[in-house]
């Protein structure tokens, strides 16, 4: 079982990693897209998600201050899902379509990363500070 959760941990932490990385490597681009959805200063904005993200998907991934990391994910997911996925507001059918799948994605995504605080620390095969 410890190795399920290593697995998952792998994949779970692994997932808001490359997802920061991603946010940076894109980072003109994603704050055209941001900006288009009306949120305020949205280079900054894809920044600071980044950066909740990376540091997050690194503090599961290796199981320091994982509770931080789940903060820190919740901060980035909970904004994200509502003001970026608001499916509710598209007219166009592909693009509702998508951003209902994202905001599903994301809601599955908050729900795991809250289960995560009521496993015991230190965590299994982490750094456990």
């Amino acid at each position: 079982m410890e190795l399920l959760f290593v697995l998952g941990r792998i994949l779970f932490g692994g997932f808001f990693v490359l997802s920061g990385i991603r946010h940076f490597q894109h980072l003109p681009m994603m704050a055209s897209f941001t900006g288009q959805k009306g949120v305020p200063a949205p280079k900054l904005a894809v920044i600071v998600s980044g950066l909740l993200i990376l540091l997050g998907g690194l503090s599961i991934l290796f199981g320091v201050r994982p509770t931080w990391g789940v903060i820190a994910v919740t901060l980035f997911l909970v904004p994200v899902t509502l003001l970026m996925h608001n499916y509710w507001a598209d007219t166009d059918p592909f693009a509702k379509q998508m951003n209902q799948v994202n905001f599903l994605k994301n809601v599955g995504l908050l729900g795991a990363a809250w289960m995560l605080v009521m496993v015991p620390q230190p965590w299994p095969m982490s750094l456990g500070l």
